[in-house]
């Protein structure tokens, strides 16, 4: 079966290195525009399942054990961008969309 991309925002939506919040389907998804990594963008759940709260498109960005993660705001566990693996704790895991970049057009997908 085919992907079904989305789109979600456009290019000038999105910070360089941080996240931003966009609501897609009824629920709160954290984008982050990275234009030094391969994949540019990526997309992932904004719940903190630590802190019980939206708030993951505010954490910080870093490039961790060879991956680009996001660290919570409220408790500092870092949660990898491309799958949803939290570095802290492997039991725990966020929802995460394959996303791209086509123009100035974002989209994500299922992965």
């Amino acid at each position: 079966m085919a992907s079904q991309w989305k789109l979600v925002c456009k290019q000038g939506d999105l910070i360089r290195g941080a996240g931003v919040a966009a609501m897609v389907d009824g629920q709160q998804v954290a984008l982050f525009y990275i234009p030094e990594s391969d994949d540019k963008v990526f997309a992932i759940g904004n719940w903190d399942p630590f802190g019980k709260a939206n708030v993951l498109s505010r954490g910080l960005v870093a490039h961790l054990q060879g991956n680009w993660t996001v660290a919570s705001p409220l408790y500092k566990q870092h949660f990898v961008l491309s799958s949803g693996e939290c570095l802290e704790d492997d039991t725990a895991r966020i929802p995460y969309w394959k996303a791209k970049l086509e123009g100035e057009d974002v989209y994500i997908s299922e992965p």
